[in-house]
């Protein structure tokens, strides 16, 4: 259980006024103060729920979730970080909505948020269209507020855009934090963030893109690799090496999947599509072309088949730092010989690491309730010991 009282006093001298009605989109967008006060309201959180000590900072209100992918982590790591708050969720279907009778996103915005503290969005499965989105609501909200329509301003938390997955990261980062006993233990230590063999086609970019862009931040050494053709977006790869160059750190990019795991302290394997094919896929859905989509879905296919070999093997576990090597996963990960025929990963492997893959999906409640708590607390340090001092229990015992 961190200590309570160090995570305040330490909360108390960062500098958190600009999180204040504001979003969280993009983790690159927070500066150092701000990434470091998430991490210490989602330690503060846990403590205090640990202790039964109820943390509604919200008498009423309502959080908004528009999934506009399929979700299980993040849905439910949503909703636990509104309940934790004291917010009522309400997920909003747009195929019971308005939405497809011409709504603007300025009318949805406004019409969704009479009442709404938060709204999480996630929107990652074209390139160039969910954060954009994202920011059109957050404009859209902010002329409510102004225009007298909202008595207060939600802010957004994005859950999975097409750029970035900072929710994820973010409880990554929070997971690593812990496992390597204090962020400043983390400087030269190398993450290995690897392409692995999906059967499956299509995978967001924003999880390696969001783990370059956020690990670079911390001193480490942030090994990218993937087969060629599986570029990642090239303004997030200035972002990492920019990061790594500012921090102390190193950002290297290779072809070679045994090279980014030689001597890592942290691996990261997990699937995702080609940067080109998902532009190109986002074109294909915008001209109507279905043919053109299977047609790529099949090519995709065969692009992944040859690169079967690309798989978390014990073998190559070996070949990590001492052969201990933190695995990590967002999960849901393919396993061989469990989830499908061949995989992501060897089954032995993700079985040996189970419980700390459980406890790094578990950090994302509390990430994504610190993402809200900072956006709408001016004092975030003075209101978790107010929370404290009032000691009521979450769990009413006899």
């Amino acid at each position: 259980m961190s200590d309570f009282s160090h995570l305040t006093s330490t909360l108390a001298n960062l500098k958190t006024e600009d999180m204040y009605l504001n979003d969280f989109l993009l983790t690159w967008e927070k500066d150092d103060d701000e990434l470091k006060a998430t991490f210490a309201v989602a330690d503060a959180l846990r403590n205090l729920r640990e202790r039964n000590i109820s943390t509604r900072i919200f008498d009423s209100g309502l959080g908004v979730s528009l999934f506009r992918d399929n979700s299980t982590r993040t849905r439910f790591s949503f909703a636990s970080a509104c309940n934790l708050l004291g917010l009522t969720v309400q997920d909003l279907d747009e195929g019971k909505s308005q939405i497809a009778h011409g709504e603007t996103v300025r009318e949805t915005a406004n019409m969704i948020s009479f009442m709404a503290d938060i709204i999480g969005i996630r929107d990652d499965m074209y390139i160039g269209k969910g954060n954009t989105y994202m920011r059109e609501v957050s404009k859209a909200v902010q002329e409510g507020y102004e225009d007298g329509n909202l008595e207060q301003r939600p802010t957004l938390v994005n859950l999975q855009c097409d750029i970035d997955h900072p929710t994820q990261c973010m409880a990554d980062m929070l997971h690593i934090i812990h496992e390597f006993g204090g962020v400043e233990n983390l400087k030269g230590k190398k993450i290995a963030m690897t392409w692995a063999y999906s059967p499956s086609y299509g995978k967001p970019l924003s999880v390696p893109q969001g783990i370059i862009g956020l690990m670079s931040r911390f001193g480490m050494d942030v090994h990218l690799a993937h087969p060629e053709g599986y570029d990642v977006m090239p303004e997030v790869i200035e972002v990492a090496k920019a990061n790594a160059a500012a921090n102390g750190g190193s950002f290297t990019q290779s072809n070679s999947m045994a090279e980014a795991f030689k001597d890592a302290d942290i691996v990261y394997p997990k699937s995702w599509a080609p940067f080109a094919a998902m532009e190109q896929r986002t074109n294909l859905y915008g001209n109507g072309d279905s043919d053109g989509i299977k047609a790529l879905e099949k090519e995709l296919l065969a692009q992944n088949a040859a690169h079967k070999d690309w798989e978390c093997t014990e073998a190559l576990m070996q070949t990590t730092r001492a052969g201990k090597a933190l695995y990590m996963h967002c999960l849901p990960a393919d396993i061989t010989g469990v989830s499908c025929e061949q995989g992501e990963v060897e089954a032995s492997v993700f079985d040996r690491y189970r419980v700390p893959l459980y406890k790094e999906a578990g950090f994302k409640p509390y990430i994504i309730a610190a993402m809200i708590f900072l956006s709408k607390v001016k004092d975030p340090a003075k209101t978790l010991q107010q929370l404290e001092a009032a000691g009521i229990a979450r769990l009413l015992e006899a």
